[in-house]
């Protein structure tokens, strides 16, 4: 009986390419020829370039399935992104071994700020996120359905949230 078992190292071939300091943390095949890759960077899926950690809005993990939810930018505000759901990508992992915990691990330590604010109408989460080799807090907002994202008097709420969020969260002088 082996006490410590070596995971297989990712073939050459299915090895994206990484930047300089970049390095391979967990992987898993989906099939013979294409595997999903956690770096230090962020996730590599297949046909797909490089998604961030701070670019993942969800992963979830049903035993089988990994279901990753990537943010898309619907909006750039002055200082902030306006986020909302990307199409839910799904791979069924032959073989997942430490991929799963290494993708919520570092999902959830992306997040260095998370706050939810009731609006006039609707609601808003204001979040801070690190970005991997980056300095500083990548901010964005995700309204709640029905939201009158758009209206004025919420774009100024808004904004004014963010600012908030970025003085509570900015480092000492």
């Amino acid at each position: 009986m082996k006490i410590f078992r070596r995971r297989p190292k990712l073939p050459a071939a299915l090895r994206p390419a990484l930047e300089a300091d970049e390095r391979v943390v967990a992987w898993a095949a989906v099939d013979d020829t294409r595997v999903v890759v956690a770096t230090t960077r962020g996730l590599w899926l297949p046909e797909r370039d490089r998604l961030g950690w701070h670019e993942i809005h969800k992963a979830a993990w049903s035993g089988r399935e990994l279901r990753i939810t990537p943010a898309e930018v619907a909006n750039q505000r002055d200082g902030y992104a306006v986020l909302v759901d990307a199409p839910v990508l799904t791979y069924l992992l032959l073989e997942p071994g430490e991929l799963p915990d290494q993708v919520r691990s570092r999902v959830t330590r992306s997040v260095a700020y998370t706050a939810h604010h009731a609006l006039p109408a609707g609601g808003v989460r204001v979040v801070g996120r690190r970005v991997s080799g980056r300095d500083g807090l990548s901010w964005a907002v995700r309204y709640d359905a029905g939201t009158p994202v758009e209206e004025a008097p919420i774009v100024q709420v808004t904004d004014e949230l963010v600012a908030a969020a970025r003085t509570v969260t900015a480092p000492p002088d």
